[in-house]
């Protein structure tokens, strides 16, 4: 079962990305049109296809982990996000492994800092 599956309940959607493109945020009545004020979607909060998720980050983080065939087997480690902050919880087989996904977390578009704080080596 990937990360995504597993986090999130979900399967990859067709064309998700670790890294899309951003789309518009959507607009409410009383702002202009996109095209004469178009807002962007803070980093953190951008979805796997470029659109507004809250948990944006945490899946696109869990996307670049199931991207990666050595992270299959890391069962017992929980993604979650504060704001820009990805925060992992749980356990992991060995530190050259939290060091891995330590990285791979850090090169998702949004992720200001990871905490490892909860995780146990071992």
């Amino acid at each position: 079962m990937g990360w995504l599956q597993r986090l999130f309940g979900m399967g990859k959607p067709k064309d998700a990305q670790v890294n899309p493109p951003v789309q518009a945020a959507p607009q409410t009545t009383a702002q202009a049109p996109a095209s004469t004020n178009a807002e962007t979607i803070a980093p953190e909060r951008v979805g796997l296809n470029g659109e507004y998720d809250q948990s944006g980050l945490a899946k696109r983080v869990a996307l670049a982990f199931d991207e990666d065939p050595d992270l299959a087997d890391e069962e017992r480690l929980w993604v979650a996000q504060t704001s820009g902050t990805i925060v992992l919880k749980g356990e992991v087989s060995d530190q050259a492994t939290l060091n891995k996904m330590t990285s791979i977390a850090r090169g998702v578009n949004g992720c200001t800092a990871v905490d490892t704080s909860q995780v146990k080596v071992g």
